[in-house]
C-alpha cells in the first residue's frame, strides 16, 4: 500500500480548531502518512480581528507559521480532514469561499473518491455542531467524495460527546474546551487514513 497523503485543512479564529488540527497532524505523522497542515485564508478585515483579543492573538501567532491552503492541496491529497468552527449551524464564510474555489477541480472530476472527514466546535454543546458537519458534507456529495465519518467505531466517540458525524467540542467564554476530545480526534484521523488506505491500494 502506498503512503496516504493527508491534507488537514482548518479555519480557526481563536485557536480551538487549530489545536484540533495540530492533534490530527501529530497522529497522522505517527501513522506514517504524508501530511500537510494548512489554514484557510482569513477574509475578515484587521479592524474586525482587533476587536477580539483572542482572535487577534491567534491570527498573529499563526499567519506566518502555518501555510495557507490552496485549492491544489485538495488535488494533491488522497484524504482531507477539515476542522472548522460553526457559524449559525453552518461553516464560516472564510471556509465557504475556499470550498467555492474548488469548482475547477470538481468540474475536472479531480475530487471524485477523495476520502474526507470533518471536525467542528461551538460555544455550547448544542450550538450547531452536527448541522455544521452535515452542511459541509453536502458539498462532499456533490464532489463524489467518500465520507469517512467516525460513527460509533471507538469508545473515544462516546467519551467526547457522542457525535457520529465528526469530532465536535464546546468551548467556554475563555476559549477552553469543555470536553476531552483529543482521543476522538486521534481516532478520527486513524479511521480516515484507514479508509483512504483501502481506497488507494
Amino acid at each position: 500500500m502506498s503512503q496516504v497523503k493527508l491534507a488537514i485543512i482548518y479555519y480557526s479564529s481563536t485557536g480551538t480548531n487549530y489545536k484540533m488540527a495540530k492533534w490530527a497532524e501529530e497522529e497522522a505523522k505517527q501513522t506514517g502518512a504524508e501530511v500537510k497542515l494548512l489554514r484557510v485564508p482569513e477574509l475578515a478585515p484587521m479592524e474586525a480581528i482587533e476587536q477580539n483579543p483572542a482572535w487577534k492573538e491567534h491570527y498573529l501567532q499563526t499567519k506566518d507559521e502555518v501555510e495557507e491552503a490552496k485549492v491544489d492541496d485538495m488535488d494533491w491529497a488522497d484524504a482531507i480532514l477539515f476542522s472548522v468552527p460553526t457559524r449559525f449551524g453552518n461553516v464560516p464564510a472564510q471556509f465557504k469561499q475556499y470550498m467555492d474555489m474548488a469548482g475547477g477541480l470538481w468540474f475536472q472530476g479531480k475530487l471524485v473518491d477523495k476520502v474526507v472527514s470533518a471536525m467542528t466546535s461551538a460555544q455550547n454543546l448544542h450550538g450547531g455542531q452536527e448541522s455544521t458537519l452535515l452542511n459541509l458534507y453536502t458539498t462532499m456529495f456533490h464532489w463524489g467524495a467518500l465520507i469517512a465519518a467516525p460513527g460509533y467505531t471507538d469508545d473515544a466517540i462516546f467519551a467526547s460527546g457522542g457525535n457520529p458525524y465528526g469530532t465536535s467540542v464546546s468551548v467556554d467564554a475563555d476559549g477552553n474546551m469543555k470536553e476531552d476530545i483529543e482521543p476522538a480526534v486521534r481516532h478520527q484521523v486513524r479511521r480516515t487514513l484507514d479508509v483512504a488506505g483501502k481506497i488507494n491500494r
